[in-house]
């Protein structure tokens, strides 16, 4: 079976050393197994020309103990109900790792969404919500962007659920235009909160930036933001990848004019996304996306989709670190096999945290109706994210464990926590 067939089991198989560490209920390895549901449904879009197109999607909840779901909703043709409840699982842990009051959850829908008018887009947004209406809400499940997702569908499916229940409800989803809602700060939110962790960590080390050199896999909205602000602390950004490609240079990329200039082609056409790449830009090296991942550099940063490092390709990784910005970009054994070279990971649930919490507080901002600004969401973005990073880098050196182990540690105690908060075995048969 491949590595993406068994993604959840793949993830899962982190899971038997941490309960062990912790010692913790059965009934806690009981509810971790699988999610509490998974959701399914047909949605059917009609066609710029007229036809109909019926296209598979899901909404995964894994768990609930610590408050209502939380997780983004992505297109893309290879989601299925494994990826969706994988990534659910994965935003359970991110969500207890920096503390905030939240469960799991993922959705997707199977489709090449480049392949889509606008229109059709926004048929296809609205139809998910349609189809999910009764499974999300504020206070249950509350959904945000992630892979081929945007603002711009965050508010057709926010109105969508808006129009459904006959009353504004701003707090169903996150991530959402500013105009409706959506608070500032969170669109580099993730790419923001990225650098915070890398910082943090190498203010550990004494690691100056400008003497670091990065290569980024993934020059989406999270790694584009990551970059960008990397490059404005003084890192050197020397190579950068799409899905078509890679570019290198070993003086450093400037990683705005290429944004800009990637993104051009997009907006002359009125395109929703964008279907230039890096390898247009000329004065730079070319090279494959493989060829990136064995770069010698001081941090690779994962910013794509899961399995970007497998047993197949972890031996040509000769980065000195690894930054996951991705969700689950490094399998369970390629993750054995770096710990044994000793390349130091720094987890996906601590360091893509940032466009969660930045979520929450949005999801404040709804429920109240006071709104802040962008320098306030960023300091409560660093406060957060960074406090809970350092608890994790305290107790991995205090344990002797790698910084994935230590983020799981953190996580599942806070869940095991409320999990026992509830009754467990030991509780009802103390006697």
């Amino acid at each position: 079976m491949s590595e993406k067939k068994s993604l959840l089991n793949d993830a899962q198989s982190r899971m038997e050393d941490i309960f062990d560490r912790l010692d913790v209920d059965d009934d806690v390895r009981h509810q971790f197994k699988q999610p509490r549901r998974i959701h399914q449904a047909a949605i059917p879009v009609r066609m710029d020309d007229g036809s109909l197109q019926v296209f598979p999607g899901w909404r995964a909840q894994y768990d609930q103990s610590r408050g209502p779901c939380k997780g983004g909703i992505r297109f893309h043709p290879d989601v299925d109900a494994d990826e969706v409840a994988t990534l659910s699982f994965w935003m359970m842990l991110k969500c207890a790792v920096v503390n905030l009051p939240f469960g799991g959850a993922k959705g997707g829908v199977k489709v090449d969404p480049k392949s889509l008018s606008r229109l059709e887009l926004e048929r296809l947004s609205r139809g998910y919500i349609r189809a999910f209406y009764d499974v999300i809400g504020p206070n249950r499940d509350i959904p945000a962007p992630d892979v081929n997702t945007n603002e711009t569908i965050m508010g057709w499916m926010a109105d969508e659920y808006s129009e459904i229940a006959r009353h504004k409800v701003p707090a169903i989803i996150t991530g959402k235009p500013p105009a409706m809602g959506g608070s500032a700060g969170r669109t580099a939110a993730t790419g923001r909160g990225a650098l915070q962790v890398l910082e943090a960590w190498a203010r550990r080390r004494g690691m100056q930036p400008e003497n670091m050199t990065i290569a980024v896999q993934g020059f989406g909205n999270a790694g584009y933001h990551f970059a960008r602000l990397a490059k404005e602390s003084g890192y050197r950004i020397v190579a950068l990848s799409d899905s078509k490609g890679a570019i290198h240079a070993r003086q450093g990329l400037d990683p705005e004019p290429i944004w800009q200039h990637k993104h051009k082609n997009r907006e002359l056409r009125g395109m929703v996304y964008c279907q230039s790449s890096v390898c247009a830009e000329s004065d730079v090296d070319h090279m494959s996306q493989d060829d990136l991942l064995a770069l010698d550099v001081d941090v690779l940063v994962l910013a794509a989709l899961e399995n970007a490092i497998t047993t197949d390709n972890v031996d040509q990784v000769r980065a000195g670190a690894i930054l996951e910005i991705a969700n689950g970009p490094v399998t369970a054994d390629a993750d054995k096999s770096l710990a044994r070279k000793k390349v130091t990971v720094l987890p996906d649930v601590l360091a893509n945290a940032g466009g969660v919490i930045v979520s929450y507080l949005e999801w404040i901002q709804n429920r109240t109706g006071d709104y802040w600004s962008e320098s306030y969401i960023n300091e409560r973005l660093a406060d957060q994210l960074v406090g809970q990073a350092e608890l994790c880098f305290d107790r991995a050196e205090g344990e002797n464990i790698d910084y994935r182990v230590a983020a799981y540690l953190q996580s599942v105690e806070r869940i095991a926590l409320a999990i026992a908060s509830s009754g467990t075995q030991r509780y009802f048969c103390s006697e």
